[in-house]
């Protein structure tokens, strides 16, 4: 398996996942052979991370008409370990990894129903001022929050 630099201990790594959601790979996510193109994994981390912030209730809060923060995702990666083929299965994990000052570093796991991880990835996502375009602290009630996913098991 690759060595991918945000993973220390992939065993470790992948028994801190608590939250899923599962997708089925459309025809239209496959080349000519079947195989799920390799920009479609940046498109489940975003369904998991919506639903994944939703369920935290920060969602609710950036659409809110009134906010004035919004989230912004600062960088992108995925590690491609196995191939994915149209009408499988993929249970797509999301996790917080490290929590900042005004920012969370998010990482991703795609599992095959083999229970094999398919693809890896993780993502920094910047709360932001809309007005300013400056960076925001995190509410206290958010970042206490974001400690607490960390010891729950949840699974959409």
């Amino acid at each position: 398996m690759a060595k991918m630099n945000y993973i220390s201990n992939m065993n470790e790594w992948q028994a801190e996942f608590k939250f899923k959601i599962t997708v089925k790979v459309r025809f239209s996510e496959t080349d000519m052979f079947g195989h799920m193109n390799n920009n479609v994994p940046f498109t489940y981390f975003e369904e998991a991370r919506i639903e994944f912030l939703n369920y935290l209730g920060f969602m609710q809060e950036w659409t809110a008409k009134n906010s004035e923060i919004i989230p912004v995702v600062a960088d992108l990666q995925c590690d491609f370990l196995q191939q994915v083929y149209f009408d499988e299965k993929i249970d797509v994990f999301v996790k917080v990894s490290s929590i900042g000052n005004s920012s969370i570093d998010i990482h991703y796991m795609g599992i095959n129903p083999n229970g094999a991880i398919c693809f890896t990835g993780r993502n920094s996502i910047v709360n932001m001022n809309r007005n300013t375009g400056r960076s925001e602290k995190w509410p206290n009630e958010w970042k206490a929050k974001l400690q607490n996913e960390l010891n729950i098991v949840v699974s959409v």
